[in-house]
């Protein structure tokens, strides 16, 4: 008699799903026994009370496909079976005996046999025959397989959110990282401009005889902060950038200062 039972889309959690099975069924008093995890499938002997069978655990597309086979005792004998004898007619039982050095369990078991083999002895579809026809553990292990599914759908769910956080956080820093190279370039184009005209301003003075050292210094330090902020900004080191801009236009104010100065003594 076997019972098949899938666990739906959790077979990337396949070792995690065998675990948390053999350790469920475990605590609801199950032995479990001849344990074989070999990939993506594993086998083992289960009894519990005085039932007893085989566990098959597989991979099967996105779900587990657990089957159970289940050895019934010789008391547990279906209506298929029942059926069987009684289409066999007690005539061919004893015939069967009178023929052979037999005894009648032996005929009884030999019609039993024979009926099983020809489709008489029903098999059992698990999960979707009534309550009825399933065995103790075969209900306890369907509402364990429940118990585990549930579990590894929240962890399931947990990593999926914890995915969309990380990539959420990643996206932010992303705006964050454009919107402050936007802003740094702005203030290198912006503090550019500015270092230039006053280049200008000193080239034109100093042809008209200005004395335009003073002035010179403090523009070409100005050009050179300005050159420290536009290979920090190439290196995304956004945090040396406004310092180094900052330094920049002040030693500009002062070329125009020591310009003006020279231009009126």
């Amino acid at each position: 008699m076997g019972f098949i039972y899938y666990s739906q889309g959790v077979s990337s959690q396949f070792l995690d799903f065998t675990e948390r099975l053999m350790s469920h069924l475990a605590l609801k008093g199950t032995e479990i026994t001849r344990q074989d995890l070999k990939g993506n499938t594993a086998q083992m002997h289960v009894k519990h009370t005085d039932e007893q069978g085989y566990l098959e655990i597989a991979v099967e597309n996105k779900n587990i496909k657990v089957t159970y086979t289940v050895d019934r005792e010789r008391k547990e004998i279906s209506k298929g079976v029942m059926g069987a004898i009684t289409g066999a007619g007690l005539g061919g039982i004893l015939g069967n005996v009178l023929r052979k050095d037999n005894g009648l369990g032996d005929a009884i078991t030999g019609v039993i046999g024979g009926a099983a083999a020809g489709g008489a002895y029903g098999a059992y579809d698990g999960y979707e025959e009534s309550k009825d026809n399933r065995t103790n553990f075969a209900v306890i292990l369907a509402e364990t397989i429940n118990e585990v599914e549930d579990e590894l759908q929240y962890i399931i769910q947990g990593q999926l959110e914890a995915k969309e956080t990380i990539r959420e956080r990643g996206r932010q820093k992303l705006e964050e990282d454009s919107a402050k190279a936007e802003e740094h370039r702005g203030m290198l184009e912006d503090l550019c401009g500015q270092v230039l005209a006053v280049q200008e301003e000193i080239d034109m003075a100093k042809c008209e005889g200005v004395n335009v050292v003073k002035a010179k210094g403090r523009i070409d330090r100005a050009d050179s902060l300005y050159k420290e902020a536009q290979a920090s900004f190439d290196k995304k080191e956004y945090a040396m950038i406004k310092p180094k801009i900052t330094a920049s236009q002040n030693m500009v104010e002062k070329a125009r200062e020591a310009l003006s100065e020279s231009q009126n003594p």
